[in-house]
């Protein structure tokens, strides 16, 4: 087909907002946006986060409340996150699976507060080590695989014990998938969902997430890059995805987003599965900082963000700015 001017006049269909929302491709709505939360022990607590303007930690009764805010804007889920004292944290990240510890008492203490909101636990060990790694240290200080795995699948259990929707490592060890997914079926779990962290780069964009779940200081000066991917590559994206798949998960997480949308739909293009994408912690920062320059309009540079990783082929998208956008879709 060949199109020409002037019999094609493409401008035809921009002339009016009627016209442009007519046949618009791709539109958010607020079962798009999942909010994270950030957690810490005690009661009416709350801990601002320096490196992220607008989000604070909060103990499990301020949760409770924030969610049941977010569940009136239209919100479908939220992803909590941990952040427990150091007195708890040790080599191997073994609170991590205490049936009694933060995370276990905030999925059950929320699953009774709160009906129909889809709860996503992370399943990583870098918040409960004393060197924020994402696993196990060998003698030489290298990762030891497959002993992560085992301690991710106690992780795991005693996440779907009490109650959780969505379990979802994002360690990036190989074949933990396959690990978890055998021990929640072995242990009557068939319906526990795994989110999986396929294709997590080791990223720059990480920072203000590590301030905020306490793991940046026990890190020291290290990085991840022996496990998550190099943010050259795009091909060990699909090998990750199709692994993870194959080895029982539900749905595959790319993160971060802006820098990594040409992953996501090619992920797309080439799976049929749902996809989750996560703007990160420092895209979160970039944009406050703008945003306090008024450099950009903090609303329309937000939303149209979040519709570009829709146009991508997200389903769903964890975002620091979901409570905002809530409100401004309405």
């Amino acid at each position: 087909m060949k199109r020409k001017f002037p019999n094609t006049r493409l401008r035809r269909i921009r002339a009016n907002s009627p016209i442009r929302n007519l046949i618009r491709e791709n539109t958010l709505s607020p079962h798009d946006v999942i909010q994270p939360i950030f957690l810490i022990e005690g009661k009416n607590k709350i801990q601002k986060i320096k490196s992220m303007p607008d989000i604070s930690r909060i103990s499990i009764d301020n949760a409770i409340k924030e969610i049941k805010v977010l569940k009136k804007l239209g919100i479908q889920g939220v992803a909590l996150f941990p952040c427990i004292d150091n007195k708890y944290k040790d080599k191997q990240g073994s609170e991590s699976y205490n049936p009694n510890g933060l995370m276990q008492h905030a999925i059950k203490n929320i699953k009774d507060a709160i009906e129909d909101i889809a709860i996503i636990s992370d399943i990583a060990l870098d918040p409960y080590t004393s060197h924020g790694q994402d696993g196990v240290l060998g003698k030489n200080k290298e990762i030891l695989n497959d002993e992560t795995i085992d301690i991710l699948i106690k992780q795991s259990l005693s996440h779907a014990d009490c109650g959780v929707d969505i379990i979802a490592p994002s360690d990036m060890m190989d074949g933990r998938i396959k690990g978890i997914r055998r021990a929640l079926e072995k242990n009557g779990h068939i319906n526990t969902k795994i989110l999986s962290y396929s294709a997590k780069y080791s990223s720059n964009y990480y920072g203000p997430f590590r301030d905020a779940v306490g793991s940046v200081k026990n890190l020291g000066g290290l990085n991840k890059d022996t496990y998550q991917m190099d943010y050259a590559n795009s091909k060990d994206a699909l090998h990750e995805v199709e692994m993870d798949i194959n080895e029982g998960a539900d749905i595959v997480m790319v993160k971060p987003a802006m820098p990594y949308l040409d992953i996501v739909s090619k992920i797309n293009n080439e799976f049929q599965i749902p996809i989750f994408i996560y703007q990160v912690s420092g895209e979160y920062a970039m944009i406050k900082a703008a945003v306090k320059n008024k450099w950009v309009d903090e609303k329309k540079v937000v939303l149209e963000s979040l519709q570009c990783m829709k146009r991508a082929g997200a389903n769903a998208i964890i975002t620091y700015y979901a409570k905002e956008a809530l409100k401004w879709m309405r």
